[in-house]
């Protein structure tokens, strides 16, 4: 039998408050570019952005008096890094997007593909007035010139890193860490 290896983690970089004041500080610099929610909208990539998104968009609404629609992008059909057929698009977004500021939301930000892939099925939707991003992190390495408007944290990393974003709807807990893939250990079988 094989033996699989996983990453230790090397630091933890946000707890969860650490987490829930970098979406504060994100939902009030949104507010405040935008000047209110009004024809805006916000966008969370799959699979953590869309959670990330809610939670922006349930704080705007506790400042603002509303909250801006949130929708949920997929992009894996406009990946260029996949080949052969083209996956199912998991998309939900039940408003229009011409003439709409359209925030994108995720979670990390790497190299600046999945960001592309994101404008295209955006624009492929509609016409915005704008399109903004907003991320929990950017931990550099970009591919493209992309930039994210609105960040929880920067967090410079090398390419053997990687890092993680946990979050309570999905991971039972809020946090994010640093893993690297030259230091795994073995698997518990």
């Amino acid at each position: 039998m094989e033996q699989q290896f996983t990453p230790a983690v090397k630091a933890e970089i946000m707890d969860a408050g650490a987490v829930q004041r970098a979406i504060t500080r994100i939902s009030f610099e949104i507010s405040e570019r935008n000047h209110g929610v009004d024809n805006l909208c916000l966008l969370g990539i799959l699979r953590r952005g869309p959670v990330v998104a809610q939670r922006i968009a349930d704080k705007l609404a506790s400042v603002e008096g509303a909250a801006p629609p949130v929708g949920r992008l997929d992009v894996t059909p406009r990946r260029d890094d996949l080949s052969g057929s083209t996956p199912e698009d998991c998309s939900d977004i039940p408003f229009p997007l011409d003439g709409v500021r359209v925030v994108l939301v995720d979670d990390v930000i790497y190299t600046g593909r999945t960001v592309r892939a994101a404008i295209d099925a955006i624009m492929a939707r509609g016409r915005p007035a704008c399109i903004q991003l907003a991320v929990l992190i950017d931990r550099g390495h970009r591919e493209l010139p992309i930039k994210a408007d609105y960040i929880g944290k920067n967090l410079p990393t090398s390419h053997s890193e990687r890092v993680w974003v946990r979050l309570l709807e999905l991971d039972g807990e809020d946090g994010v860490v640093i893993t690297d893939l030259r230091q795994a250990e073995p698997a518990e079988q």
